[in-house]
């Protein structure tokens, strides 16, 4: 789609309309953010312009790095495997506890000091032997059309896209953002409505329904995260009842990753996921019939591997982003008992490791 530039970093957005009291609703997420001329949305960086809504950080990056691609995390998809990964600024949720919250809260000007087009994305990719490019960081759902143009670009140069996301986004925009990705991880933040509301300013129904339609309606690999907050959605009862919709509408195949919580942002008053939690919260997911949960953000070689669904072996032993044994074959299959493992594998890892490379890209505007 050609883009209508309004000035540099500023474009013409999609999914609008105009309302009969001279208003316009984004139509982007379930927000519906209804604007007058010049007001922005909540997620600051769309923006009622021209008699529509504009997207004011197109073009712009908070930075990039190459990351592993277990950072993201992403267990079934390439391991091994490095990443190019960027964000703009802003989110169209208001966690409480954002651990990216200098990020996700800030204004474009506070952090969008890089410029890269689509292509210049793509090229910084190839030239750093790059599998894939991950827009994250904050949530790529607000600077979908950016996203999107920038898959277009890093497809055409024969890399995978990501997309770590909050999974609050309207059918429509969804159908064409997902189109252009070959992986998310989408963050389950709790299974309360009470949550959503209180902690995120969200609600929970739209997630759940991003999380079916992708696994229901499309060929994009999912994986899913939960940050474990004490006192807040860690409690045995909601992880059961989390399990139980994740095995029926997700699939026991689908992975899992339980993360521990730090305080910071608006939540510092909380203490820290203790490992013991993460621990219990797979030993129950597993017990509960998922296969691939893992937990994430502590030392946990044990937990961090992935295993066999069919024999119980070890298939891919981690420690932290650093891989160890390798026991699939070329198919992706289990060496011991022939089992195929979910998700998508070269024939041997990549040997990227835990660097974290930062990236400069010469603007291209």
């Amino acid at each position: 789609m050609r883009r209508t530039v309004l000035e540099p970093g500023v474009i013409m957005g999609q999914w609008w309309h105009r309302l009969p009291d001279g208003r316009v609703q984004c139509d982007l997420c379930p927000r519906y953010c209804k604007l007058r001329e010049g007001q922005r949305g909540f997620c600051f960086v769309r923006q009622a312009r021209n008699g529509g809504i504009a997207l004011t950080s197109y073009g712009r990056a908070s930075g990039f790095c190459i990351d592993p691609i277990e950072k993201k995390p992403l267990n079934h998809f390439y391991p091994g495997t490095s990443v190019l990964s960027f964000g703009t600024a802003g989110c169209n949720l208001g966690c409480r506890f954002c651990q990216n919250w200098d990020i996700s809260k800030a204004r474009e000007a506070d952090r969008l000091q890089a410029w890269a087009s689509p292509e210049a994305v793509a090229e910084a990719a190839v030239q750093a032997g790059c599998r894939s490019v991950a827009f994250t960081y904050n949530d790529p759902v607000v600077f979908a059309e950016y996203a999107i143009d920038c898959a277009k670009a890093v497809h055409a140069r024969g890399l995978k896209t990501v997309a770590v996301t909050n999974g609050y986004l309207c059918p429509e925009p969804r159908r064409e953002f997902y189109a252009h990705m070959d992986a998310a991880n989408v963050d389950l933040k709790a299974f309360t409505d009470e949550f959503y509301r209180k902690l995120c300013f969200a609600e929970l129904a739209p997630v759940l329904d991003t999380l079916s339609w992708l696994k229901r309606e499309t060929a994009v690999w999912l994986e899913v995260t939960t940050l474990l907050i004490p006192g807040h959605n860690d409690s045995e009862a909601e992880l059961a009842r989390l399990c139980e919709w994740f095995v029926t509408h997700l699939g026991p195949e689908t992975p899992l990753h339980f993360t521990a919580f730090h305080p910071d942002f608006k939540l510092r008053d909380v203490p820290a996921t203790p490992a013991a939690t993460l621990r219990r919260a797979r030993q129950q997911a597993r017990a509960a019939g998922l296969r691939h949960v893992y937990t994430g953000n502590v030392h946990d070689p044990e937990g961090q591997s992935t295993y066999c669904a069919n024999c119980g072996r070890r298939l891919i032993e981690r420690d932290w982003y650093y891989l160890g044994q390798w026991n699939l074959d070329n198919r992706g299959c289990c060496r011991f008992c022939g089992a195929r493992l979910a998700g998508h594998f070269d024939p041997q890892p990549g040997t990227w490791g835990g660097r974290r490379q930062p990236v400069i890209i010469a603007p291209q505007f």
